[in-house]
């Protein structure tokens, strides 16, 4: 009887354990957790070293998740626009109006918070890197929609896009000064975002 021997060496990809798969996220959400304290100070000079020691975790598990301080740096801002995306849909607000006004705050936090961040990020590379256009792109599509809703219950003036609400935001944000200075800016800017009321017709006082 002749005995056929199987060749193929093929083999399905062993899954990785769900304990160690739970391990490594851990560890990815501790390395991020370190790295988003220290860069929040802008003059801290942070190194890779000094953010392993903080997480808690060793060089190598640090480069095995980030490979560099850009994938650091891009993973710090892909998800910090990932919240602000997801508060698209959790924020609350008693109008349409006042979900889009609390919208803009939590965007306000973020890009206050994550300047130096974008920063450092365009030092380690190309000013045209993509990433920031489309995190762009996911922040005025999630926005898009609070802004068309408030602009249909009238609570905000329907001669701006989604595009100018940000950059208007974003340019308070970049004020220099604390929260306690930029804080009234921002509402005395965002009142701005309210329909004119119809005044009358103009009295001469001549």
């Amino acid at each position: 009887m002749e005995i056929t021997m199987r060749t193929d060496q093929s083999q399905p990809p062993r899954s990785t354990p769900p304990a160690r798969r739970a391990d490594a996220e851990r560890n990815r959400a501790k390395i991020l957790v370190a790295a988003r304290a220290a860069f929040a100070d802008p003059d801290s000079g942070v190194s890779m070293a000094e953010i392993s020691r903080r997480a808690g975790v060793g060089m190598a598990t640090l480069y095995r998740n980030f490979p560099g301080r850009r994938e650091l740096l891009e993973a710090l801002y892909t998800d910090e626009v990932d919240a602000v995306c997801e508060a698209a849909g959790t924020v609350d607000g008693e109008t349409p109006g006042a979900v889009f006004m609390a919208w803009l705050h939590r965007f306000f936090a973020f890009y206050a918070s994550k300047r130096h961040v974008a920063s450092e990020l365009l030092e380690h590379s190309d000013g045209s890197n993509p990433m920031f256009n489309e995190n762009r792109a996911r922040v005025l599509a999630a926005g898009r929609p609070l802004l068309a809703a408030a602009q249909h219950t009238h609570e905000v003036r329907d001669d701006l896009t989604i595009d100018q609400v940000l950059d208007m935001v974003a340019a308070v944000a970049r004020i220099p000064g604390d929260a306690g200075y930029l804080e009234p800016i921002l509402r005395s800017a965002l009142d701005g975002l309210r329909p004119p009321t119809d005044a009358g017709p103009a009295q001469d006082n001549r």
